[in-house]
């Protein structure tokens, strides 16, 4: 993993493991990755092996430049890739790690940003994962996007994530996420990083059951968009 946020959306999955395989949904408190909600998404992987967005935030439907929840997740990648991806997520899903991913997304004029995507394995009341919490990360220049959509995305790595190995001390804040539209800091690669498991502080993490999961993350969606259009009308 390169980009910082997501170490952090991979630690706070593995502390809401609490011993277990992977956690539930309903562990899951919109509150504690507030700042990262815009970027993120939870995925169904449903029996036929058709991975759906259940949910997505409001910049990463921007990004496509359509609502992305109930569409396929596949959809937008190229034909080689989704096959690739398709048995990635299932294998993601029999060994309970995070799988991430390294792809280029190209506009329909062919400009090209790379992106990190990170794939987080959960349950879904109670039973066994099936479900993913993900987050895409922009690591190169957004420009090429400004005005544009994505009209289809390249898998070019992936790695799935494992616990074990020590790590060097950074400041683990969340940083708000930059608006869409704006330019972005280049990420450089860093290896050596591979897992960060923050430190909890106060009281713990409020259980949801999946509905209201869904409804607080809408409604956590729709607090940013307003907070936006509040900013550019002031």
């Amino acid at each position: 993993m390169k980009h910082r946020n997501s170490h952090l959306l991979v630690g706070y999955w593995s502390r809401l493991r609490a011993g277990r395989d992977v956690p539930d949904q309903a562990d899951i408190d919109p509150r504690s990755v507030k700042r990262l909600l815009p970027y993120t998404f939870i995925l169904d992987f449903d029996d036929g092996g058709r991975p759906v967005y259940r949910l997505a935030g409001t910049a990463l439907c921007e990004r496509f430049g359509f609502e992305l929840k109930g569409s396929g997740f596949l959809a937008h990648w190229e034909p080689q890739s989704g096959l690739t991806l398709a048995s990635l997520l299932r294998q993601a899903l029999k060994t309970c790690q995070p799988v991430c991913l390294t792809s280029v997304a190209a506009t329909a004029e062919n400009r090209m940003v790379e992106l990190e995507t990170v794939l987080a394995p959960i349950g879904f009341d109670g039973g066994a994962p099936s479900r993913f919490f993900g987050l895409v990360q922009m690591l190169s220049d957004p420009t090429p996007l400004l005005g544009r959509v994505i009209a289809y995305e390249r898998l070019i790595g992936s790695t799935f994530i494992s616990e074990g190995e020590s790590l060097p001390a950074y400041d683990q804040t969340l940083p708000p996420p930059p608006p869409p539209g704006l330019m972005l800091k280049a990420y450089p690669k860093a290896p050596w990083l591979r897992l960060v498991v923050e430190e909890e502080d106060g009281d713990g993490l409020s259980a949801f059951s999946g509905g209201d999961l869904l409804r607080m993350m809408a409604e956590a969606f729709a607090e940013t968009v307003w907070r936006g259009d509040l900013l550019r009308r002031s």
